[in-house]
């Protein structure tokens, strides 16, 4: 018979127990301080009612949608268009699926990432250094005849009632991806229609009640490396989002939807719309259950900053990309604080002066289109040898901006110190 430490499930190890074992311990300084988080109220948490979006109320509606995008990188979702009765149904189907008995639960149970349906716990146990309270049940869910068949068979209403989930959802999604377009400035059609096939998975999270919650998450501060995501949460807090450097708690609302804006929205806005900071946190009475759906593109798809948003003032902040590139990097490298988008941005140069009391940053990408205009060649921080510098002018007539370059490029050993960072 297995010990409790050797079960492969955080919700058949903790019945029992009256501490936190070490490995789900965090270092001191990475702990969630939940003192120190603050309430949410209307004014904090933007709700949005959907139901004029495809009425007058459109256009201020979009406006909504668009300024919560921007300033808060996610919003709240009333008369959303799912009936009750489904969101009830597929809470209902989550809970009965985590009562299973272990052993009917263990038959989805997998380690590797890269399997399109499979039960595991905390995030990437093969890369992680401290495991996170929780478990889940991962689905890949568009298109549904793909993916269907490897869903779990009990319990006996599980398929229909997550399909039927699965498909309201999609709605939702693509219903909210065409505001946010047009938010932006964009045709309706232009973030859907950059998304290759598309793509849709979604998880059923299960926090187990935790004897010693300030020492552990149930998932630790992050962004999501998807599109958008809309979250569907029980009565039990736990979800908690960054917003002007402090820990705001999303206390649930019957019958409403969070959405958050995802990495690849943040490229394709050009980092007008923000990747919010997220975490859940476990609590000592209660279990918690969410489920979120990201929406995605497929993995072919190349992403990029909208061409519509970049002009000679707001040159593009990140490459081009495949979705299956970066959604690999997010899957190794593991949850961390620091965005995984700042390995796609263009370089910058943070220019470090001994004579000045500050730092300057300076956007490489508007050095490369000043070094394009003036010898037509590309700026690259590795290149082997060093392009050449650009012809001299007498240094009264250099901009500050063009100063740095120079140093930079024709790499002079003087006072000024040049480091590059993403």
């Amino acid at each position: 018979m297995a010990t409790a430490a050797t079960k492969l499930l955080l919700i058949d190890r903790v019945p029992g127990i009256n501490r936190v074992p070490n490995s789900y311990i965090r270092p001191q300084a990475d702990r969630p301080n939940l003192t120190e988080v603050e309430a949410s109220d209307a004014s904090t948490i933007p709700l949005i009612d959907l139901q004029g979006l495809f009425g007058p109320n459109r256009d201020d509606i979009i406006r909504q949608i668009g300024k919560a995008c921007q300033r808060d990188g996610f919003f709240q979702i009333k008369n959303h268009g799912i009936p009750e009765e489904v969101v009830q149904a597929i809470m209902n189907i989550a809970g009965e699926f985590f009562r299973l008995p272990e052993s009917e639960r263990l038959k989805n149970y997998s380690d590797d990432p890269s399997k399109s349906t499979r039960l595991s716990t905390s995030f990437n146990i093969k890369t992680e250094k401290v495991s996170n309270w929780r478990d889940f049940l991962r689905l890949h869910c568009y298109p549904l005849e793909e993916y269907m068949h490897e869903w779990p068979t009990n319990p006996p209403s599980f398929r229909k009632e997550v399909g039927e989930y699965c498909t309201r959802v999609r709605e939702l999604a693509l219903k909210l991806l065409e505001a946010i377009s047009e938010s932006l400035g964009l045709e309706r059609e232009y973030i859907s229609k950059n998304l290759g096939k598309h793509g849709q998975h979604m998880a059923m999270n299960y926090y187990p009640p935790c004897p010693q919650p300030e020492l552990t998450y149930g998932l630790p501060g992050h962004t999501d490396q998807n599109l958008i995501t809309i979250l569907l949460q029980d009565e039990v807090p736990g979800l908690q989002v960054l917003r002007d450097g402090k820990w705001i708690a999303v206390n649930p609302i019957p019958n409403t939807f969070i959405v958050n804006i995802g990495d690849q929205m943040q490229v394709i806005s050009n980092d007008k719309y923000k990747s919010i900071l997220h975490r859940a946190v476990v609590n000592c009475d209660r279990e918690r259950i969410s489920i979120p759906t990201f929406y995605c593109p497929s993995p072919e798809a190349l992403i990029g900053p909208a061409q519509g948003l970049i002009d000679h003032e707001h040159p593009a902040v990140y490459r081009s990309f495949t979705y299956e590139e970066y959604y690999h990097k997010f899957w190794n490298r593991g949850l961390r604080t620091e965005c995984c988008l700042t390995c796609s941005r263009y370089p910058r140069l943070r220019i470090y002066s001994k004579l000045r009391s500050c730092s300057f940053c300076v956007d490489v990408e508007k050095m490369r289109l000043f070094h394009i205009n003036k010898l037509s060649c590309q700026l690259s921080l590795t290149c082997s040898p060093p392009h050449p510098p650009p012809p001299r002018r007498p240094s009264s007539s250099l901009s500050l901006s063009e100063s740095f370059f120079i140093a930079f490029t024709s790499k002079r050993k003087d006072s000024t110190k040049i480091s590059p960072f993403s």
